[in-house]
C-alpha cells in the first residue's frame, strides 16, 4: 500500500464519513501503530490511553480536497484513501507526543496526557509477551520517534522504502532517510549469528530477517529503497510474478491477504479468521499465501526435501515454507523476526489487562482532596459574605483559640452587669461600680460582635490603643459599662479591671467598625469620672460616672469666662463638646468640668478614652486647676498640651517654680513647670515654660524632657533658661531654678555666674550657652533637656 500524495490524495478527496469508516474498520491496527510509535518512556498505561486518544482524534474536520488534476493511478495506490489519511494523522500526533516539552515553545495538544479515554482506579496494559517481545521493545525504546515509525511502517504495514519515506515526510518528519537508517540498524541486529551471539555470515542477510520481507538492510552508498528482491525471486523459482516485490502484493490492511487476527508468530489465535491467498481464495492460518507466494503442495505444509516446521512462522517473516534459520537444528522452534513480533499480544493495546493503582497512595490523595475541597468551601463561604464580612461575629477575624476561658470571655450572657444601687454603698468609687447603662444593654448580637472583635479584630477594623496598653482579648468576662446608640453609631464600653475598651459600629452599613483601648488601672473616683463615648465632626461626647452631679464646659484660654453648663441624658451621656483645635493656631481648648460630692474637677481631652485631670501646685501637694491663679496660668500654657496628646496621660500638673525680675525694669517673668503623668507610670513628659509679664502672650517653651523625674514628687527640682530680648533691644540669657539651687553658672557662648536660683547675663542674638547649677547639698545639676 502506498501513501504517496496523501494530502491531497491522488485517488480522490477524503470526507469525514469515509475516514470514520476506515477508522472503525481498522481501529485495532491504528491503535497498535500509535502504541508502537509512542515513546516507551511514557509508561505502558499512558501509552495505551494515549494511543486510543490519538486514533480517536484523527478524523478530519472537513472534506479533504483532491488536486485539480489527479496524478496517474498506481497499483500501490489501491489502499483506501480514508485509511491512508487517518494513519497519517495518527503517525503525526504520535510523533508530536514524543517531543519533549520546552520552556519557550508552545505545547501541543498531543504532548499532554489525554482527557479521554480516562480510567479511574485502574492501570491498563497489554498482555505480557516472551523474551523476543521484550528484546524488541528494548530495541525500539532506543530509537527516536521517526525511527520507530519507519520500523512500524515496514514491519506492520509491509511498506517498501520509497513508501516509508513518503509517509514519514507527510507526517512531518524532517529527515525521513535518517529514520529509515535507524530502522535498518534494528534489522541488522536480527541477522543470523547476531541474535545468537555468533558472527553474521558474509554477504547480505537472508530475507527471513528483513522486516516484512523487503530485503536486507541498505549498505552504505546504496540507493534508498534498494532490496534483495531479485535474489529472492530467483530462489523462489519464479513463484511470484513481476510485482512479487511490490508492497501491494503483501499482507496488510485494506488488501486481500491482510492479517488481522494472528499474533505475529505465524500461529492462529483461534479467532476463526482466515487469510486470503494471492488468488483471492482463503487459506487456513499458517499457509504460505501470506507472503505473496502460492502454498505448498499440501496446502501450506512443508515442501519436499525440507524438514517439517511451523509453516505459519515462515510465512509471517516472508521466507519459503519450511526454510530454517542458519545454524538451527531441524524440528526446533525458530526465533521470530521483529516484523512478526510487531503483531504479537505484547504490542496490542486493544487486548488489555487491568490492575489497581497504588491503593495506599490513592487513599491519601483522596483524603487530601477532601480536605482541600472542604477548605475551599469554607473560604468561599467567608469571602461570599455580604459587605465586609459581617456575619455572626461581625468584623471579627477567624477564630484562633478554643478553650473554656476564652469561650466564656466571648459569651455575651456572661458579661458582668453592675446594679445601679451598688455604687452609693460601695467603699470604693471607680469603674468597678459603674452600672450598665444604655438602651442596647440587652442586645446580645451587638455584644457578641463587640466581644468577638475585641478578641479577634479583623483587617477592616480601625483600632487604636494608648501607649503601654495591651490589646489582647479579655482574661475573662468583662464588665459592661454602656451599650447604646450615640449619634450614628452603636457604641459598647467594657472594662476588665486594666483597660477601658470602646467598640463602635455604624447603625447603617457594614463598614467603619472601630476598637479603642485605654489603660485605666488604679483609677480613683476622679480618674473614673468620665469616659469618651463618641467623637464625630470635631465634637466629643462623654459618659460620666453615676456620682457626677454636674457637668460644664470651660475654655482654658478664657479664664475670666464663666463655664457653660453641659446637659446629659438619662444614661449620663453629655451633649457634644467642641474638641481642642488640632494643628494651626490654638484658639480654644475646651475642658470638661465635673462636680461630685467632694469638689470640682477639670478634665481635658487628649485624644484618648479617659480624659486627663488638670492640676496646679507643687508636686507634693497639687490641687485641681479651678482657682484663679491656676486658670490664669493654664490660659497661657494650655496650648502646650498638644505636646502630650495621645501618650496615655493620666494627669497634668503645672506649678510655678520661680519668679524673676527682668533686666531694665521690664517687670517680672514667671517660670512654670508642667509634668504629664501616664497611666503606665513611665514615659512622663516634662515641659519648662517662661511667661513674660504681658498676660496675653502665650508661654515660651524653654525646655522639654521625656522620662525625667524632674518636676515630680520624686525629684521636684528643675532648672531651665531662655534667650530673652529686653524692650530696649538688648539680649539676655535668663535662667531660673527651683528654690533648692544655691548658684547658677552659664558657659560657652555666654559666660556668667550668679548666687541663688536666678541668673541674667547680657548676650547677643543667637547666642548659645551651657547652663549648670549647684544645689544646697553641693550636687551639680544641668538644665532640663
Amino acid at each position: 500500500m502506498s501513501t504517496q500524495d496523501l494530502v491531497p490524495s491522488p485517488v480522490g478527496p477524503v470526507d469525514v464519513e469515509q475516514a470514520e469508516a476506515a477508522l472503525v474498520e481498522r481501529y485495532p491496527r491504528l491503535v497498535r501503530i500509535a502504541y508502537l510509535v509512542l515513546p516507551p518512556a511514557l509508561g505502558r498505561n499512558r501509552r495505551v490511553l494515549t494511543a486510543h486518544a490519538l486514533v480517536q482524534r484523527s478524523l478530519p474536520r472537513r472534506r479533504v480536497p483532491a488536486p485539480a488534476v489527479p496524478g496517474p493511478r498506481r497499483d500501490e495506490d489501491a489502499v483506501d484513501p480514508g485509511y491512508a489519511y487517518v494513519r497519517g494523522e495518527v503517525l503525526r500526533q504520535a510523533l508530536v507526543a514524543g517531543l519533549p516539552l520546552r520552556r519557550l515553545a508552545l505545547p501541543r495538544r498531543a504532548q499532554f496526557p489525554p482527557l479521554l479515554p480516562h480510567v479511574w482506579g485502574l492501570r491498563l496494559f497489554p498482555r505480557v509477551g516472551g523474551a523476543d517481545e521484550l528484546t524488541l521493545d528494548q530495541r525500539l525504546s532506543r530509537l527516536s520517534g521517526p525511527g520507530r515509525a519507519a520500523y512500524v511502517l515496514r514491519g506492520l504495514e509491509r511498506q517498501g522504502d520509497p513508501e516509508v519515506l513518503r509517509v514519514l515526510a507527510a507526517a512531518g518528519v524532517e529527515d525521513p532517510a535518517a529514520a529509515l537508517a535507524e530502522a535498518d540498524a534494528v534489522d541488522a541486529v536480527d541477522a543470523p549469528g547476531a541474535a545468537e551471539g555468533r558472527d553474521a555470515p558474509e554477504g547480505p542477510a537472508p530475507d527471513a530477517f528483513r522486516v516484512g520481507g523487503q530485503g536486507a538492510p541498505r549498505r552504505p552508498g546504496s540507493p534508498a529503497g534498494a532490496t534483495a528482491a531479485g535474489a529472492r525471486a530467483a530462489s523462489d523459482g519464479g513463484a511470484r510474478g513481476d510485482r512479487s516485490d511490490r508492497v501491494g502484493e503483501q499482507a496488510g490492511p485494506g488488501r486481500a491477504g491482510g492479517r488481522s487476527g494472528d499474533d505475529g508468530s505465524g500461529r492462529g489465535r483461534g479467532r476463526g479468521d482466515e487469510r486470503a491467498g494471492a488468488d483471492g481464495g482463503s487459506v487456513p492460518p499458517g499457509g504460505g499465501a501470506a507472503s505473496g507466494r502460492p502454498p505448498g503442495p499440501t496446502g501450506g505444509g512443508p515442501t519436499t526435501g525440507n524438514p517439517p516446521g511451523p509453516a505459519g512462522a515462515d510465512a509471517a517473516v516472508g521466507r519459503p515454507s519450511g526454510s530454517s534459520r542458519a545454524g538451527s537444528a531441524p524440528g526446533l522452534p525458530r526465533r521470530l523476526s521483529g516484523a512478526a513480533l510487531l503483531e504479537s499480544d505484547e504490542f496490542d493495546p486493544c487486548a488489555l489487562q487491568a490492575r489497581p493503582t497504588d491503593l495506599m497512595r490513592r487513599r491519601q490523595h483522596a483524603r487530601a482532596a477532601f480536605v482541600a475541597v472542604v477548605a475551599l468551601v469554607v473560604c468561599g463561604t467567608l469571602l461570599g459574605l455580604p459587605g465586609d464580612g459581617w456575619g455572626r461575629n461581625g468584623a471579627a477575624a477567624p477564630s484562633y483559640a478554643r478553650n473554656p476561658a476564652a469561650e466564656a470571655a466571648l459569651d455575651p450572657g456572661a458579661v458582668k452587669r453592675v446594679d445601679p444601687a451598688v455604687w452609693p454603698g460601695s467603699t470604693r468609687q471607680d469603674f468597678s461600680v459603674w452600672p450598665a447603662r444604655g438602651g442596647l444593654t440587652g442586645d446580645s448580637a451587638l455584644l457578641r460582635r463587640a466581644l468577638a472583635v475585641w478578641a479577634r479584630p479583623g483587617g477592616s477594623v480601625r483600632s487604636s490603643a494608648t501607649p503601654g496598653t495591651p490589646v489582647g482579648p479579655p482574661m475573662g468576662p468583662p464588665q459592661l459599662l454602656f451599650a447604646g446608640r450615640v449619634d450614628a453609631m452603636r457604641v459598647v464600653l467594657f472594662h476588665d479591671g486594666l483597660r477601658a475598651v470602646r467598640y463602635a459600629e455604624p447603625v447603617e452599613g457594614t463598614a467603619g467598625a472601630a476598637l479603642d483601648f485605654a489603660r485605666t488601672d488604679a483609677a480613683d473616683a476622679v480618674g473614673s469620672a468620665a469616659l469618651v463615648v463618641s467623637r464625630a465632626a470635631g465634637n466629643v461626647r462623654y459618659l460620666t460616672a453615676p456620682w457626677v452631679r454636674e457637668t460644664a464646659v470651660r475654655d482654658l484660654l478664657a479664664p475670666a469666662r464663666a463655664p457653660r453648663p453641659l446637659a446629659r441624658d438619662a444614661d449620663g451621656v453629655t451633649d457634644p463638646v467642641p474638641g481642642p483645635a488640632r494643628g494651626g493656631t490654638c484658639t480654644r481648648w475646651n475642658a470638661l468640668r465635673v462636680r461630685d460630692g467632694s469638689g470640682t474637677r477639670l478634665l481635658a481631652d487628649l485624644g484618648e478614652l479617659a480624659p486627663a485631670r488638670l492640676l496646679w501646685g507643687p508636686p507634693a501637694a497639687p490641687v485641681d486647676a479651678t482657682g484663679t491663679e491656676a486658670r490664669e496660668a493654664w490660659a497661657r500654657t494650655a496650648c502646650q498640651l498638644a505636646e502630650v496628646r495621645g501618650h496615655g496621660v493620666r494627669s497634668v500638673n503645672a506649678w510655678r517654680f520661680a519668679r524673676q525680675p527682668l533686666p531694665g525694669g521690664a517687670g517680672h517673668g514667671t517660670w512654670v513647670c508642667t509634668r504629664a503623668e501616664t497611666w503606665r507610670g513611665t514615659g512622663s513628659r516634662v515641659l519648662a515654660q517662661f511667661l513674660v509679664p504681658s498676660p496675653g502672650v502665650p508661654a515660651a517653651l524653654a525646655a522639654r524632657s521625656e522620662g525625667s523625674p524632674a518636676c515630680g514628687v520624686r525629684d521636684p527640682r528643675v532648672l531651665a533658661g531662655v534667650l530673652w530680648q529686653a524692650p530696649d533691644g538688648g539680649w539676655f540669657v535668663l535662667a531660673a531654678g527651683s528654690p533648692d539651687f544655691r548658684s547658677l553658672e552659664v558657659s560657652g557662648g555666654v559666660k556668667g555666674r550668679s548666687a541663688g536660683p536666678l541668673l541674667a547675663v547680657r548676650a547677643t542674638a543667637g547666642a548659645r550657652a551651657d547652663l549648670n547649677g549647684t544645689l544646697d547639698d553641693g550636687t551639680r545639676r544641668t538644665a532640663l533637656r
